[in-house]
């Protein structure tokens, strides 16, 4: 299993743009940034019947989403932009928004993952 040290700060998936852009995400913000990495799409949808019952019946967790809904909106954002990109749907972008995230923030947060994508995918 691998071990994510956040007490150092990012190593390739912190914001590029930290040095001409202040920083307008929190620590646990970027934090949640950086793990949406690792979700799968499926994340974002709600459990079906069958998956409590396997659940229920075997134990584990297989709701991923977030308690606080500001928090979960920025972690559902995260995990399209990690997937499709600039392509994330409007939606999520509106429900971002609605979470009282700003624009200069969502730009941000696209910038920093697709700039992460392509240095992943370079490697």
């Amino acid at each position: 299993m691998a071990y994510l040290d956040t007490r150092e700060g990012f190593a390739g998936a912190a914001p590029v743009f930290a040095s001409s852009i202040p920083a307008v995400f929190e620590r646990q913000e970027w934090e949640i940034i950086v793990l949406a990495r690792h979700d799968g799409l499926a994340s974002l949808q709600e459990p079906g019947r069958l998956a409590r019952a396997m659940a229920w019946l075997f134990g584990g967790t297989i709701d991923r989403r977030l308690a606080s809904p500001r928090l979960e909106a920025l972690r559902r954002l995260a995990v399209l932009a990690w997937h499709h990109g600039y392509q994330a749907p409007v939606s999520a972008m509106k429900a971002f928004k609605a979470e009282g995230f700003s624009a200069d923030q969502l730009e941000l947060l696209l910038a920093s993952v697709a700039t992460s994508r392509s240095q992943l995918a370079s490697r």
